[in-house]
């Protein structure tokens, strides 16, 4: 009977570990993680001595960092070279993530938030056989506002998601599309030449967004921006829509830069890459 008190002394001895043994161990966890950070970036890989100087630590702390995050295969140690690399349980976690990722899911949060910082509705489309497909829209609170149902489909060429999947696509694959649709005139403002609409690609690869001005319906504006995954390829664009009279000139500007901002924050919360398009 006597024994329960000191069980209980240790267990509250234990929940009243230093603040300082605490802080210790969050540092320690913080500088693993930063060598697995160095690491990814190492193609590669990386010395002991590179390691602890990127991190910032002494030869002996980072060496037992690296013998630990070994012994649970998340580096792996090369003898012959005497390189530390990334290790399979990263790619086994990173795995997991791709996984059970949702785009939709992921996007939805950032794009409400873009819909009430611009006043203006907001739309997620992927690229399918040629054309761009609505997946999701956050709707802005203005009485005359762009509709665009989950799963319609509008071309390419003329939309603010479909130009801005375009300017990010390599050029076969853009060419090959542009050969099998055409370029058919969908408004009074839609490029309807190849060298139109090169040139307006190539501004919005440059600027980081693209901008439909009234091609695919009179009287609204779109600014867009391409999401992207692990590798840099643009899996999807986020894009920001409005009546003309509200979308000025200049607001365009605004608006896409604000757009831009979104899809590269996306981009970061679905694993992916920033790059920039490739129109040329």
């Amino acid at each position: 009977m006597a024994t329960a008190p000191k069980q209980k002394a240790r267990r509250r001895g234990a929940a009243a570990k230093p603040a300082a043994d605490r802080g210790a161990q969050v540092q320690s966890l913080v500088r693993a993680l930063t060598i697995l950070n160095r690491l990814a970036e190492a193609d590669d890989g990386a010395s002991l001595t590179d390691i602890a100087q990127q991190v910032g630590v002494p030869v002996s702390t980072a060496h037992r960092l690296l013998t630990t995050l070994q012994q649970e295969r998340y580096v792996r140690f090369d003898g012959e070279r005497a390189l530390w690399s990334i290790g399979v349980q990263v790619f086994v976690v990173g795995n997991s993530f791709v996984r059970t990722r949702n785009l939709v899911q992921i996007a939805r949060p950032h794009m409400r938030q873009l819909m009430l910082e611009s006043g203006e509705t907001v739309n997620l489309a992927v690229e399918d056989k040629g054309e761009a497909i609505y997946l999701a829209q956050i709707e802005c609170r203005q009485m005359m506002r762009a509709l665009a149902t989950p799963g319609a489909r509008v071309p390419l060429h003329c939309s603010g998601v479909g130009k801005a999947l375009l300017a990010a696509m390599p050029e076969s694959q853009r060419s090959a599309i542009l050969h099998k649709h055409g370029l058919p005139r969908v408004s009074a403002r839609t490029l309807t030449t190849p060298a139109a609409l090169r040139e307006d690609l190539t501004r919005a690869a440059e600027r980081g967004y693209a901008v439909d001005d009234e091609e695919h319906a009179v009287g609204l504006r779109c600014a867009a921006a391409v999401i992207r995954d692990e590798v840099g390829e643009a899996i999807a664009a986020v894009s920001l829509s409005g009546p003309a009279a509200r979308i000025s000139d200049d607001r365009v500007a605004v608006l896409g830069d604000l757009v831009r901002r979104t899809a590269e924050t996306i981009t970061a919360e679905y694993g992916g890459r920033r790059s920039f398009g490739t129109a040329a």
